[in-house]
């Protein structure tokens, strides 16, 4: 059976876009009921929790919240001076756990919490509504009555953002909190809406094509960097509210900017406000620490064979796409929701029922998750970030795969930082760590990251890991983002790395945006910028960035000198890119590398152009092929290779 019957997303699709009323209370029905209970109920959001509303003429709101364990439910807040006994819920007495009720008088803004008494243990706990739309700012942790109303201004977007694998695509992270403060205010981080015009204006010019938000979902540990949710369908109110977030977004999308959310299903805090030990029972999360604790972040791993929770994960992903206008996930941590055994000893977890550490549910989850969200939102892409090599994750489910549209390329940026962090006299020894990677890069969908994940906790910066004096440092960063943007799949880079920000990553401080006084820095962004401004404009680069057919090495085997060159190739035959990168801090003048055709070979790029910082070798422009055979080819260009270098080069008339 269609575990999302054709009626129901039929039903949905049509009621995309249509204004809900407040009058028109969201009513939990007998099939809600079910769909809930099976696991297949893509919006509960549009159910559960706090709506506001009109029943007989009065205004109010309604709640509606999970609890089958609780003897007792009320609902607590502001409104009622927090005591227990003034707004009592109604149990629903057909099996599904379901506590309800309409509260009169209560509107927009109101803050509440749900008061609940176990009837196993007599366990007595305040918890926040697992599906406000809105909390409390922290460090308070109550929800907050809100609604969703927006007049978004993207349609055209919208219409036509389908973004097929074929298309450029540069992905700019972002953490809110840190992106730009104001010094005058104690450095306070800048709102949604204060930062939605610089930060559209910043991307623009910087060329890339999409902004990947750390997550927005609310949490209570800033220093979490949002992956500790506890608000799975709540922006944090760190920034401001709901619609705030939503004119940010609607601002990217007019300057045609792509958004994607960072998501997190593999895991959520212990806070007692939190979903953790919900009712008094381990509702949400499994009750063995083997299954329901993950010993590496001290937080809860989700029951993904609960249906009910698998329901609720599944509506948290769609409430991003359908009310956020979001055009992607970022799922995190996918490699710890495959394996039982992710972080633990042996002993320290349970196999699956056929005896292996895979967990089975995560699986079936993740499969069902990306069949709703491509179903219900063709042009959106769901990425993982899996870091092992299970096979097939950016695969269709109908072929055995995961269903993720991107992977991010976890191998790749460890081998290709390992190796750019040695002293370029010992890289010829490492020459296959730089080009083993080419001989996978095609098993999978995709994106070359160089994430927060890399300049924190110690790691030091990029430029910080960029051996030899400051001038080798900025040459050999222009190198690796130079290698990275020729290289076939997608990119992601982390704000500040973009104009080499020397500090480590520090949250609760601003990007070091002063050091763009100083001409290596500046030069450092413009390169990127115009690295940009290549790869979109030049179809060889980014057509066929997940098929063998659009990259041909040169030549990979000098390892002597540490060069390599290679092609990358667009649809059309013909329409070649030539990459040629120099990893020491010498120049090589007369240098031979074969080219497919003759002709007049002009420079794209140069990574030396003293615009970017480089001390202006090359090759004045271009160079004509000679009827010279190297490489296998009847045509070579003789070039001269600057120090720590990379030549982009096309052949004119093409």
């Amino acid at each position: 059976m269609d575990p999302f019957p054709t009626e129901w997303g039929t039903r949905v699709s049509q009621d995309f876009h249509r204004p809900r009323r407040a009058e028109a209370a969201p009513l939990v029905s007998e099939r809600d009921v079910h769909l809930f209970r099976e696991g297949t109920h893509a919006r509960l959001y549009e159910k559960l929790g706090c709506h506001l509303a009109e029943r007989d003429g009065v205004s109010g709101s309604s709640f509606a919240v999970w609890a089958p364990n609780a003897e007792r439910v009320s609902v607590v807040g502001d409104f009622n001076g927090w005591d227990g006994d003034a707004n009592p819920m109604r149990s629903r007495q057909d099996g599904s756990g379901l506590w309800e009720c309409f509260l009169p008088g209560v509107g927009a803004g109101a803050l509440y919490k749900y008061r609940i008494v176990s009837k196993l243990n007599g366990y007595r706990v305040d918890k926040g509504d697992p599906f406000a739309f809105s909390c409390e700012a922290p460090p308070g942790t109550a929800s907050r009555v809100w609604n969703l109303d927006y007049e978004w201004g993207d349609g055209a977007w919208m219409s036509e953002r389908g973004r097929a694998h074929d298309a450029p695509m540069a992905v700019y992270e972002v953490h809110l909190g840190s992106w730009r403060r104001v010094p005058e205010e104690g450095a306070r981080p800048l709102g949604y809406r204060e930062m939605a015009a610089p930060l559209a204006q910043y991307v623009t010019r910087m060329g890339f094509t999409h902004v990947e938000l750390l997550p927005v979902m609310e949490h209570p540990f800033y220093g979490s960097w949002g992956y500790q949710v506890t608000g799975y369908f709540a922006p944090t109110a760190r920034y401001g509210t709901p619609q705030d977030l939503m004119y940010l977004i609607d601002t990217l999308h007019r300057h045609g900017i792509g958004v994607i959310f960072d998501w997190v299903p593999s895991h959520f805090p212990a806070d007692e406000h939190g979903l953790a030990f919900f009712d008094g029972t381990h509702l949400f999360e499994h009750a063995d620490p083997r299954q329901g604790f993950h010993p590496e972040w001290n937080s809860s791993i989700f029951n993904y064979g609960r249906h009910e929770v698998s329901a609720f994960l599944l509506s948290s992903a769609l409430f991003w796409l359908d009310r956020y206008h979001a055009d992607g996930l970022r799922v995190d941590a996918v490699a710890s929701m495959l394996y039982l055994d992710y972080g633990r000893d042996e002993g320290e977890w349970i196999p699956n029922a056929h005896g292996g550490r895979e967990n089975l549910e995560a699986i079936a989850f993740l499969r069902r998750l990306n069949e709703a969200a491509y179903r219900e939102h063709p042009g959106i892409q769901m990425i993982a970030e899996e870091s092992t090599a299970w096979p097939m994750v950016s695969r269709p489910t109908y072929a055995g795969g995961l269903g993720f549209g991107l992977k991010w390329h976890m191998g790749w940026m460890h081998d290709t930082l390992a190796y750019f962090s040695k002293d370029p006299v010992f890289r010829k020894y490492h020459h296959g760590q730089l080009t083993f990677g080419i001989w996978y890069a095609f098993a999978e969908n995709f994106i070359l990251p160089l994430s927060h994940d890399e300049v924190v906790h110690g790691k030091g910066t990029l430029i910080g890991k960029m051996p030899g004096d400051e001038w080798q440092q900025f040459a050999g960063l222009r190198l690796l983002y130079g290698y990275m943007w020729a290289h076939p799949g997608k990119k992601l880079l982390f704000m500040g790395g973009e104009f080499g920000q020397r500090r480590e990553w520090q949250h609760e401080e601003s990007l070091e945006w002063h050091v763009l006084q100083y001409p290596l820095h500046g030069g450092l962004q413009r390169w990127v910028q115009d690295l940009n401004r290549a790869y979109r404009g030049e179809p060889a680069l980014h057509e066929l960035d997940f098929a063998a057919a659009g990259f041909e090495w040169i030549d990979h085997h000098d390892w002597e000198k540490s060069v390599v060159s290679f092609l990358r190739k667009g649809k059309n035959p013909g329409e070649n890119i030539l990459a040629v990168c120099n990893f020491t801090p010498v120049t090589h003048a007369n240098y031979t590398v074969g080219v497919p055709q003759g002709g007049y070979w002009r420079e794209l790029l140069n990574s030396d152009a003293e615009i970017y910082g480089g001390r202006g070798l090359g090759n004045l422009g271009g160079v004509e092929a000679a009827p010279v055979a190297a490489h296998g080819r009847y045509h070579s260009l003789s070039l001269v290779l600057p120090p720590l270098s990379v030549l982009l080069l096309k052949r004119e008339g093409v």
